[in-house]
């Protein structure tokens, strides 16, 4: 008789804890190697975890959106395939345990320490599942930055958040020791009807989503540049040559793969678009790592990633953005598939929209949104002189960082992808 220890697989390089979303398996059950035992999630991807043994489940340490550590036991399997009778309190006592603690941290929360004031905490950067624990504390951002930081670079720790809690949460209703301005702008908090009607809860994706996207608004203060590019020329190309694309390298030429490329050609013009701020630093990237907002089968946007895009060919790009699309509507995505995006592009024309404003897919400091190609009479000038013609425009959008890119920036940037689009060679060879 032999126990095997199941551990929380590694689920990416800077991915250090999952939460556990469902079992597959019981206590008692039976499971074979590489069928699927449970299903987990990070602040990245939903995964589904494969057993790495056959036998029977004797023991599942952790329920179902606990956060567990990379490494951690988290189930036991016995690997003889015969059945033991499991104590009957074996996952009930977890369940209990867990539940003494959250009683004993909100009993402690009754009493908090009298402090007068706390100090504030420069980086206010909070990851997704700090913010899952405030959520389920009911601790707001305000309260959250006063919470003293042991992590890098000042930032907030897991640990720093359970200890703070164990403590009492002394510093809840006390006030920062920083004067506050009294002509500073205050969020008001007014009381709405929201009306009446079907209530659907989100899901943990849509949270994740809404999250991002109000830390995004709140941490850039977002411009947007526009420019209209005629790519009457590329379009022509594309139709012209998608078939034997296709034929010749077995993937199809859509105008996603041109995008990118053209992106990336900008970018490369542009270095400081393709940046992070951190704190006062900003950090020039090394690679130039396109990502591809998508939609899931959902209804919620992902963002695949397409690497080191200026330093690939057409065809490659192509293969890449295919194959990112289809393993995003088969909900098959990879960690490693949504890591290390350096810009992010938009193609709201897919759903028929003119042009849009994208809000930043943070930590980066720019994004790019490109709407419907659309057929329109246009004045050109010939050698008889203006004349109207029927071109395909399109819109380009850049929502971009105004702490540390500049209108000069933003409006050269987004022009220089348009020139890259108008000035297609439609020469090229496939």
């Amino acid at each position: 008789m032999s126990r095997f220890e199941f551990k929380m697989p590694k689920l990416g390089e800077s991915i250090t804890e999952a939460a556990i979303i469902t079992w597959f398996k019981n206590v008692g059950d039976t499971i074979e190697q590489d069928e699927m035992f449970l299903e987990v999630a990070t602040d990245k991807v939903d995964s589904e975890v494969p057993s790495t043994v056959s036998g029977v489940v004797e023991e599942i340490l952790f329920k179902a959106n606990e956060v567990i550590k990379i490494g951690d036991t988290i189930a036991i399997i016995k690997t003889d395939g015969k059945t033991l009778k499991t104590k009957k309190n074996v996952t009930s006592s977890t369940v209990e345990k867990s539940q003494k603690k959250k009683a004993n941290v909100q009993k402690t929360e009754k009493k908090p320490k009298q402090l007068a004031t706390a100090s504030q905490n420069n980086n206010t950067f909070f990851s997704p599942l700090i913010i899952s624990i405030a959520k389920e504390y009911h601790i707001s951002f305000e309260e959250l930055a006063r919470i003293p930081a042991t992590g890098n670079d000042g930032r907030l720790r897991k640990s720093d958040v359970f200890q703070y809690i164990k403590e009492g949460r002394p510093y809840k209703f006390v006030q920062p020791s920083v004067t506050q301005d009294p002509t500073a702008y205050r969020i008001p908090q007014p009381n709405l009807d929201k009306g009446t009607g079907k209530i659907v809860k989100m899901d943990r994706m849509r949270q994740m989503i809404a999250d991002r996207m109000v830390y995004s608004k709140h941490t850039s203060p977002h411009v947007t540049a526009y420019v209209e590019a005629d790519l009457t020329d590329l379009v022509a190309w594309r139709n012209a040559n998608k078939i034997a694309f296709q034929e010749k390298h077995n993937c199809k030429l859509t105008f996603t793969p041109l995008f990118v490329e053209a992106v990336a050609k900008a970018v490369k013009d542009f270095p400081m678009i393709n940046v992070s701020v951190d704190g006062q630093n900003i950090i020039v990237k090394e690679h130039i790592n396109i990502g591809m907002a998508t939609a899931l089968p959902s209804g919620n946007l992902i963002v695949p990633v397409v690497k080191d895009a200026d330093k690939k060919s057409l065809k490659e790009l192509a293969a890449d953005v295919n194959k990112l699309s289809a393993k995003a509507r088969d909900n098959k995505l990879d960690p490693e598939d949504i890591k290390g995006s350096t810009f992010t592009i938009s193609n709201v024309g897919t759903f028929g929209s003119v042009m849009g404003t994208p809000i930043i897919n943070q930590p980066e400091v720019a994004i790019l949104a490109l709407g419907i190609i659309k057929k329109r009479p246009e004045v050109i000038e010939t050698e008889k002189g203006d004349e109207i013609a029927i071109r395909s425009i399109m819109y380009l959008s850049l929502s971009f960082d105004h702490r540390v890119v500049d209108g000069y920036l933003g409006g050269s940037f987004v022009r220089r992808v348009a020139d890259y689009l108008e000035k297609f060679d439609v020469n090229r060879k496939i």
